[in-house]
Parts: C-alpha cells; sequence; structure tokens
C-alpha cells in the first residue's frame, strides 16, 4: 500500500527537505503552504530529481513517489478541516509550518507580532494535527504518525525572542498530548527539535547573532537533508515504535546553557 505524507510549510527550506526526501523514498507527498509559487517549484524539484532517479542519474530508496501541492494557510481552521476532509488517507503528517517575529526586548514585542507568531507555530499545527487525527482513526487501517517540528528554543530561548521560544515550548506540550491520546489508536507522535540547519532562515548566523551575554557571535549550521533524513527514517517506522522526542543540531552551536 502506498503511503501518503502530509507536509506543511512546504514551499522552502526544511519543508522542502522534508517533502523531496519523503518522495524519494516511495511516499505520495502532498506540500502545503501559502504561496503556490514555491509549492510549485517544490514539485517540480521532485519531479526532476524523481526522474533522473528513474534514468540512472539518481537513486531513489525505496522505490519513486511523487509530490502534489495544495494551498493552505494552516490557521485557517475550515480550510484545514476541509483539506484534510478531501484526503483519503494520512499515514504521516510532518508539521512544519511556522515563523518568527522581529527580534524585540520583551516590553517592545508587538501584540499582531506575538498573535501572528502563536497562531502560525501552535494553533497551525494544533488545527493540522486535530484533522489529521481525525482521518488516522476513521482510515481504514487506521493509525498514523505525526511529527511536528519543535527547534532547540522548545529548551531553551534566545535573547529577543520570547513569542517563538513560548510557541515552540507549546509544542512540546501538543506533541505529548497527541502520543498520549493516539496510543491506542497507533498514532504515534513525535518532535524533532533543530538547532541552526542552513536554511534562509538561519543565513544571518553566519553574520552573527545576538548571544545572552550581549556579544554578536557567529554560529555554526549543517546540511538541511539531515533532519530530512531522520524525518523519513522516523515516518518508514511501524507505529508499533514511538520516537517522542529528537534533537538534531549543529556542534558547536550555542545550547546547553545557552538561556
Amino acid at each position: 500500500m502506498t503511503r501518503t505524507a502530509v507536509v506543511t510549510g512546504g514551499g522552502s527550506g526544511l519543508g522542502r527537505e522534508m517533502a523531496l526526501a519523503l518522495a524519494a523514498a516511495g511516499f505520495e507527498v502532498i506540500v502545503t503552504g501559502r504561496t503556490e509559487r514555491t509549492l510549485r517549484e517544490t514539485a517540480a524539484a521532485a519531479a526532476d530529481a524523481l526522474a533522473a532517479a528513474a534514468t540512472g542519474e539518481g537513486r531513489v530508496a525505496g522505490g519513486a513517489g511523487r509530490v502534489e501541492y495544495a494551498v493552505l494557510d494552516v490557521v485557517d481552521g475550515g480550510a484545514v478541516r476541509r483539506f484534510f476532509g478531501g484526503l483519503e488517507r494520512v499515514d504521516v503528517l510532518v508539521n512544519n509550518a511556522g515563523m518568527g517575529a522581529p527580534a524585540a526586548a520583551v516590553q517592545d514585542v508587538l501584540e499582531e507580532d506575538w498573535r501572528r507568531v502563536v497562531d502560525t507555530n501552535l494553533t497551525g499545527a494544533f488545527l493540522c494535527a486535530q484533522a489529521a487525527f481525525a482521518l488516522m482513526l476513521r482510515q481504514d487501517p487506521k493509525g498514523g504518525r505525526i511529527i511536528n517540528n519543535g527547534s532547540i528554543s522548545a529548551h531553551v530561548p534566545r535573547p529577543h525572542g520570547i513569542a517563538y521560544t513560548a510557541s515552540k515550548h507549546a509544542i512540546t506540550g501538543l506533541t505529548k498530548g497527541l502520543e498520549l491520546e493516539g496510543r491506542a489508536h497507533g498514532i504515534t507522535a513525535c518532535q524533532i527539535d533543530i538547532g541552526n540547519a542552513a536554511t534562509a532562515m538561519t543565513e544571518r548566523m553566519e553574520q552573527g547573532v545576538l548571544q545572552p551575554d550581549g556579544s554578536i557571535a557567529v554560529e555554526p549550521t549543517f546540511d538541511p537533508g539531515i533532519v530530512a533524513d531522520f524525518v523519513v527514517r522516523i515516518a518508514q517506522l511501524p507505529t508499533s515504535v514511538a520516537v517522542p522526542s529528537l534533537t538534531v543540531m549543529a556542534a558547536g552551536m550555542p545550547y546547553a546553557g545557552r538561556g
């Protein structure tokens, strides 16, 4: 049976890497996001990679899958429910859609920035997980896996990033709640906490970022394909195996003792 994976925030960055890796592993992948152009680019990149593999110019592990796309804003509950309601099944949901806010001290954080980050990173993840969970309960065979993109900020904060930090700490509670309620139904949940994968979001690390002691320091990054490989491995596990949490980060980045 072909397995289906949904990757939110799949138009660029880690979401694109995850989608391409899942397709290469044989999954039918649907990427979602707010920008059709970047979603089309992800689907096209997957088609090119799979075509190259089919002609012997590349390698596909587990058989060729494919990537389709759907424009979706995860904070729109009605749209989320309609999207998942139109699927026959979903074996894996990767809750990857997320955003940050402009760096600001606590007293300077704008309410609209706080709400936008929390709505996207937490409420959006919940709405997608809720809809996927309901589908996993009624599909035959039932069950599935939900992988939430956490962050090193789910453990320790960065200076002037309170909205993002709070939203990612909350993802931990969401993941644990999903894992508990899914236990009786073959639904597992995982939180993957990623530190400084080299994407557009982390380009500023190369110029230096604010540290807790007030200094500015360059931080190391690492290949985002490594994260995608972990996601594939977790997605391929039987639902009798749970991976509640996984942390992967650039060696030497500030983490232990950062806060």
